[in-house]
């Protein structure tokens, strides 16, 4: 490592004003930054000392999604095996698991990054290491079967339009990640819905078991199939098709932990987002209307991407509300929207993104109320104390 460094310092003046490679100056200091933790000092302004910086908060959230990551890689092989009525080994699964999802990782890593240099360059500011996590998250709630070429695509659309159209990274209105799946939504329904996108190599249907459809819960229950709904015990573990990152509930959890214990992801969202979600469900269920309302709580909190949204979605600290009593009003109407957007309109069986991105538009007015509220309070205390 020290022979890099020496080797970095060594070329770096050519890369500063007036050197040969001056205009790449942007794609040095990425490179440099990510390596080595830099050395720059705040020179004028507030000066705010800690001991966690942009670089290191990205971090402790890749390693918050490294758990979903690595199930996510189990269960595709463990559902395509499943598909073709084939045993396999624990490194078949895992084999096959990294030959359908590390493509998609550097796809999103590749098309991302190379558009986040582009502008930094043309701009002349540094490479931020907020697409880090984004580049992880884009994978992680794709179909396994989705082409790469529109991971690609859906990568570019998120970095230009979620987060430079508004300035950068810190600046964005919307969740870059979720931009990209609203982008496919919308823009190829096809290779993100129906039953066969969820298990590897089920697209082409050759080989496949009679009696395996590839349904995902949310699928069976917007078919009106409740009896059909996996155990309870497989909806937590995540032995179950859907997203690469989002089965695994107990994978998810313990990113949970890790973002809580460090400080990064708000446990007032979180928890917040869980009762909105239950006390929706609890709604549904005393009307019971129809056979998705009959659902249970717990059964709908574990379907779907609910929870990795709000662990790693509805917590992103540059979209969420960022005043305390805010957070606890966009957490809770993300999870009580999430759930009513599934059940009210089956054209839409994933709520949980719609719904954060709405909240993402409305977070701005909940802190601008929350202060707002703060600040007529403390004026009405302060007459009463005059008058006193």
């Amino acid at each position: 490592m020290k022979a890099l460094r020496n080797y970095l310092d060594k070329i770096k003046p050519q890369f500063k004003e007036g050197g040969k490679f001056e205009k790449l100056h942007s794609t040095f200091d990425a490179i440099e930054t990510f390596l080595y933790v830099p050395d720059k000092t705040t020179s004028s302004g507030s000066h705010i000392r800690d001991s966690i910086d942009l670089k290191r908060t990205m971090t402790v959230v890749i390693m918050a999604l490294i758990p979903s990551l690595l199930f996510g890689i189990w269960n595709t092989g463990y559902q395509h095996f499943l598909s073709l009525g084939q045993d396999a080994g624990f490194m078949e699964m895992v084999g096959y698991g990294l030959i359908k999802v590390l493509p998609i990782v550097v796809v999103s890593y590749a098309s991302g990054l190379a558009v986040e240099f582009i502008f930094a360059q043309y701009r002349g500011h540094e490479v931020n290491e907020g697409y880090l996590v984004s580049g992880m998250l884009i994978p992680l709630v794709m179909p396994v079967d989705i082409p790469l070429w529109m991971v690609a695509v859906a990568s570019i659309f998120a970095v230009i339009l979620g987060k430079e159209a508004f300035g950068g990274t810190g600046m964005n209105v919307f969740n870059p990640a979720l931009l990209a799946r609203a982008f496919i939504f919308f823009a190829y329904p096809a290779q993100i819905t129906g039953d066969t996108i969820w298990t590897g190599g089920l697209t082409k249907g050759e080989g496949v078991v009679d009696g395996f459809s590839g349904a995902t819960p949310l699928a069976r229950a917007a078919a009106g199939a409740i009896d059909k709904l996996p155990s309870i015990q497989d909806l937590f573990f995540g032995f179950i098709p859907g997203s690469i990152g989002e089965t695994s509930k107990l994978a998810i959890l313990i990113g949970a932990a890790i973002l809580i214990l460090t400080g990064i992801g708000s446990w007032r969202i979180m928890v917040s987002g869980l009762l909105g979600g239950v006390v929706m469900t609890l709604i549904f269920n005393a009307f019971s209307a129809n056979a998705y309302m009959t659902i249970d709580p717990l059964t709908q909190v574990l379907m779907g991407s609910f929870l990795f949204g709000m662990v790693f979605m509805a917590t992103d600290p540059v979209t969420a509300a960022q005043t305390n009593r805010g957070k606890w009003i966009y957490g809770f109407l993300a999870g009580f929207f999430a759930i009513m957007v599934r059940v009210f309109n089956p054209a839409y069986p994933e709520g949980t993104m719609l719904a954060i991105l709405l909240m993402n538009t409305f977070a701005p007015l909940i802190d601008h109320f929350v202060i707002e509220s703060n600040i007529k309070r403390r004026l009405k205390r302060a007459a009463s104390l005059m008058k006193s």
